[in-house]
C-alpha cells in the first residue's frame, strides 16, 4: 500500500487451521521503493527481511504472494536464494483469482464456489486490510506532524509525544488546553499555541476575519 510512491508498506499474515493467527501478522515500512513506486522491488525486501534469517523449522506449510507471474518471480529469487527449497510459494493474481505456481506458465483456476478459492481470498482480503491500515497510520502521522510544524514552540520532541498522545489531527483539534498541557514535555504556553491555531485555521475555514 501506497500513496503515488509515499509511505509505502507492506503486510503479511498467517493463517492456521484455515483461522488468522495475528500474533503472527508482520507489517513493513518499505525503504527500497520510497518515493518511486515498484511491487518487484517492494517484493524483494519483504521476501529478503522475512526469510533469509528465518531457520527451516520456522516455514510456513504453504507461502502465498500478492500478485502474479513477476511477483511470485521476485519472492521466488530470494526465498530459494536463502535456501528456502521444498516449501511451495504460489502467487494470487488479481485478476480473474488466477493462481500461479514455480515453474508453470499455467495458472491453477479453482471453481468459483470452492471453500479452497474462498480461503485464499480471505487470506488475501485480510493482508490488504493491515497494510492499508498500517499506510493510513503513517500518513496521518504525517500529515499531523506537517500541520505542527507552523506552531511555535512545537519542535519534534513535542510533536511526537503529541502524535504518540492523540494520534489523530481530529482528536488533536478537539483537545483542551487542559489536556494539550497535560502531554509529557508540553507547557501550558506551548498548549495555548496549538489551541489558538486550530482557532485561527477554523475560524479562516468559516470565513471569518
Amino acid at each position: 500500500s501506497h500513496n503515488q510512491g509515499s509511505e509505502t508498506v507492506a503486510s503479511m499474515v498467517v493463517f492456521e487451521g484455515g483461522l488468522p493467527k495475528k500474533s503472527d501478522y508482520r507489517r513493513f515500512k518499505i525503504r527500497s521503493a520510497e518515493g518511486k513506486p515498484d511491487d518487484f522491488l517492494s517484493m524483494r525486501e519483504v521476501t529478503e527481511r522475512r526469510y533469509t534469517k528465518l531457520a527451516e523449522d520456522e516455514m510456513p506449510d504453504l507461502i502465498i504472494i500478492d500478485g502474479g507471474k513477476g511477483q511470485l518471480s521476485s519472492a521466488l529469487e530470494i526465498i530459494r536464494g536463502a535456501g528456502h527449497l521444498t516449501v511451495p510459494v504460489v502467487g494470487l493474481a488479481k485478476q480473474f483469482e488466477y493462481i500461479f505456481t514455480e515453474g508453470s506458465s499455467d495458472p491453477v483456476i479453482l471453481p468459483r464456489r470452492s471453500q479452497a478459492l474462498y480461503l485464499i481470498e480471505r487470506i488475501r482480503d485480510e493482508a490488504h486490510r493491515f497494510a492499508i491500515t498500517y499506510h493510513r497510520k503513517l500518513r496521518g502521522k504525517r500529515n499531523l506532524v506537517s500541520v505542527l510544524d507552523h506552531i511555535t514552540g512545537i519542535g519534534p520532541k513535542r510533536r511526537k509525544a503529541l502524535w504518540n498522545h492523540f494520534g489523530t489531527i481530529a482528536k488533536l483539534k478537539a483537545a483542551s488546553v487542559e489536556e494539550l498541557a497535560a502531554v509529557d514535555g508540553m507547557t501550558l504556553p506551548a498548549a495555548e499555541a496549538v489551541k489558538n491555531f486550530f482557532l485561527a485555521q477554523a475560524k479562516m475555514l468559516a470565513g471569518e476575519e
